[in-house]
Formats: structure tokens, C-alpha cells, sequence
């Protein structure tokens, strides 16, 4: 199966609500272009060199995703031209991208990362932290940011029942966090879902899908 082979597979069987992110990570700008020359503009890569090298050598209608974690003093790099940032998983992180937004007169739109998996190794806010922050004056004060809904990462685990019911977690608290829609923000994105369970997350309301080797093919991370 060819790369465009692959996408056009993925997006036939998708809603057309639901938007795909192909996770160029570890891959070379050749799989890129490839991906790109079947009509696909969203990719998702997860360290900012990374991204920073693809974007300077790739089309500039490209929108680049940031789907890994992130520290705040690589946000600088990425703040002049990233399209969406996925896993914000701290107040402090947020607050360092509305400033590196500022520097470059620009809105950045974010996903705030929900902990929804029971793994220690999934980064991501609580329920309760994300609510604190949305209530709180100093989030009302960042005008250069814009949330425009959540992200989550399922358990890596072949019991499908566990991943749809964090997928449902996920869902039942965006439409929690509707309450609090503001100028900044304005949810209406639900990014969750992979190559191993995007069906799962699309069945359970997710409206972006990560997708990366189901395109790509297995990556080589030596």
C-alpha cells in the first residue's frame, strides 16, 4: 500500500466531521511530500526541532500539529508558525505561549491535554485543575491564546473496553467544560484517537484522529 493509498483509505472510512492528522514524526520530508501530494495538510510531529527543520523545507500551506509533550522553552521556536499545539498539560506552559504569541502579534490555538488513561506515563490535567484554571482571572488575562477544546491519550492496552470508556471521559467532561466558553475559550475540538483505536475514539465523539504508521508504516526509532 502506498502512502496516498493509505490516506485516502483512512479518510473513506472517517465522517466528514472528523479531521485526520498524519503523524510525520520520525519520517523523512520524501514520506511528507508524499502525503501532501494526496491532498493531506495537517501533520503532527512531536519535538519541536524536528517540526522546525520540516517546516523551513516543506510547503508553507502546511499546518503543523504539535502533538507531544511540551516543554515551555521550546515554545519559542514553533511560536511563529504552529497551527495547533495538542498537549498543553500546565498553567505555566499555557501562559509561556500566550507570550511567545504576543512576540509574534498571533493568536495560538491550544487543546488543553486531559489525564484520562490510568498509566503514570500519560501526561495531562485533572478535571478539577483544568476547571480551576478556566475560572480563574489570570486564564481571562492571556489574549493571545485561544483553546479550542482537548486532547487525550487512551491506556496502551489491547482491552478495548478500558480505551472506550476513557474515550467517553474525555467526551462527558468536554461537554462539562462547554459552561465556561469565553473569548479565549471556545471548544469544539476533541482530539483523541490513534492508529491502534481511532474507530473507538470516532465511535465515542472524537472529532481529530492522530494517525501515523496506519500512513506511514511502523516507525524505525534507532
Amino acid at each position: 500500500m502506498s502512502i496516498k493509498n493509505n490516506i485516502l483509505s483512512i479518510l473513506n472510512s472517517i465522517p466528514k466531521n472528523v479531521s485526520l492528522i498524519a503523524v510525520s514524526k520520525t519520517k523523512p520530508v520524501a514520506a511528507i511530500i508524499e502525503a501532501y501530494n494526496a491532498g493531506q495538510r495537517a501533520f503532527g510531529e512531536n519535538k519541536i526541532q524536528e517540526m522546525v527543520l520540516k517546516y523551513e523545507e516543506l510547503p508553507k500551506d502546511i499546518q503543523w500539529h504539535m502533538i507531544g509533550h511540551l516543554q515551555s522553552n521550546k515554545v519559542k521556536y514553533m511560536a511563529h508558525f504552529v497551527h495547533l499545539i495538542h498537549g498543553v498539560d500546565s498553567f505555566k506552559t499555557l501562559k509561556e505561549i500566550n507570550k511567545q504569541a504576543l512576540k509574534h502579534h498571533r493568536v495560538i490555538n491550544c487543546l488543553l491535554q486531559l489525564k484520562i488513561a490510568k498509566e503514570d506515563t500519560k501526561f495531562g490535567l485533572s478535571k478539577s485543575d483544568i476547571e480551576n484554571m478556566l475560572a480563574s482571572e489570570e486564564f481571562k488575562g492571556l489574549k493571545n491564546i485561544c483553546i479550542q477544546g482537548f486532547m487525550g491519550m487512551a491506556s496502551f492496552t489491547k482491552d478495548s473496553s478500558i480505551v472506550r470508556t476513557e474515550f467517553k471521559t474525555l467526551q462527558n467532561n468536554y461537554s462539562t467544560f462547554q459552561q465556561y466558553k469565553s473569548f479565549n475559550f471556545n471548544p469544539s475540538i476533541i482530539s483523541m484517537g490513534m492508529s491502534g483505536d481511532y474507530k473507538i475514539a470516532i465511535e465515542e465523539g472524537s472529532t481529530m484522529i492522530r494517525v501515523g504508521s496506519s500512513i506511514f508504516g511502523t516507525r524505525n526509532y534507532t
